[in-house]
């Protein structure tokens, strides 16, 4: 189950931001992963996999960049 293609920055950003085609990007994404965690006995569970999407989006829309700029190299 591991994908090796990240999501890109700005996508992450702007979702945080409340995008809303970057939060469904971020939601598909992650949907696989949601969806095979929810599963209890075997079985998908309609109720785990919307609470882990909605922990999901909580955190995203709390999470905040803070821009830090790169030391000054230039001595």
């Amino acid at each position: 189950m591991r994908n090796n293609e990240l999501l890109p920055y700005d996508t992450i950003v702007q979702a945080t931001s409340g995008e809303p085609e970057a939060v469904n990007t971020v939601l598909r994404y992650y949907g696989r992963r949601i969806r095979y965690a929810s599963r209890i006995s075997g079985q998908a569970d309609k109720e785990a996999e919307d609470f882990i999407t909605e922990t999901l989006l909580k955190a995203l829309f709390k999470f905040r960049f803070s821009r830090v700029s790169p030391p000054d190299t230039t001595e």
